[in-house]
């Protein structure tokens, strides 16, 4: 076999498998518009969710947002109207309740963009949690998820001539205002993002219909390396998936050696 054969081999097999993945890749690849649409927030009066429907509202989107307080709920819609000059739409329930959630849903009106972003956290190590602590994460952000879909589901489906609907769950660091100490020292390593960006970045990946939407590097190796029967709408990341699933596994080798000598630091410092 000649070298020159070996050489035409070369490009050969990436161009076979990126036409083979242009033709299983799916779902295909699809835009969800934001401009005068109905934009639904839960965790909408702060972080995260806050930024979300910011950006929501300069973009044109009618907004609603979900929150248990009322207080807080009030202070967010001023500072949109301030920011943007849009009037937003306000719903103070417990996302635990369905009943409570599902009359929100209902009162709010017909949701083409659904954003799951609430999200509770303790910031203490394992062995001092309650389970009392464990219990209320699960409920908000497990259970109180599933009541939100579960709430809205029906109403988007039943949608007709509006255009491509999304559901999208939000969970980020950014959101975080306190950690364990091992935890944030950690995290200081790969460096942390504005809600702002986060926010920006998360609509971004929205609009462009994204199944999964990384905020920054280390995120994106997670969800490479975690893609496993994900659907990915784009064959050239689906391509890039199937190239590197061996090399990102060496690259997160190097990060938890990192995490792991910053936490034998910290062991040693807390231990003095």
């Amino acid at each position: 076999m000649s070298p020159s054969f070996l050489l035409l081999l070369i490009p050969i097999i990436p161009l076979s498998l990126l036409a083979i993945l242009s033709l299983i890749v799916r779902p295909k690849p699809i835009r969800i518009p934001i401009k005068s649409r109905h934009v639904f927030i839960t965790g909408g009066s702060s972080g995260i969710g806050l930024a979300l429907a910011h950006r929501a509202a300069s973009e044109g989107a009618r907004v609603s947002i979900l929150a248990r307080s009322p207080q807080k709920l009030e202070e967010a819609k001023r500072s949109i109207k301030l920011a943007t000059g849009v009037e937003v739409a306000i719903f103070s329930a417990d996302v635990r309740d369905y009943d409570a959630v599902s009359k929100a849903v209902e009162e709010s009106g017909p949701i083409d963009v659904l954003i799951v972003n609430q999200g509770v956290f303790t910031a203490r190590e394992l062995e001092k949690h309650s389970v009392e602590d464990v219990r209320f994460t699960i409920e908000v952000n497990l259970v109180g998820s599933f009541n939100v879909i579960k709430a809205a589901l029906p109403r988007m489906k039943g949608r007709e001539g509006r255009g491509p609907g999304s559901i999208s769950l939000v969970s980020s660091q950014a959101g975080q205002k306190s950690r364990p100490e091992v935890t944030a020292i950690i995290a200081a390593s790969s460096g942390s993002m504005k809600t702002e960006e986060v926010a920006r970045r998360a609509m971004d990946g929205i609009k462009a219909g994204k199944f999964t939407v990384s905020c920054n590097f280390e995120g994106f190796l997670l969800s490479l390396a975690t893609t496993g029967m994900s659907p990915q709408r784009s064959f050239w990341l689906a391509f890039l998936e199937v190239i590197t699933a061996g090399p990102i596994r060496l690259v997160a080798l190097f990060f938890q050696w990192d995490w792991y000598n910053a936490i034998e630091k910290w062991s040693k410092t807390k231990n003095k």
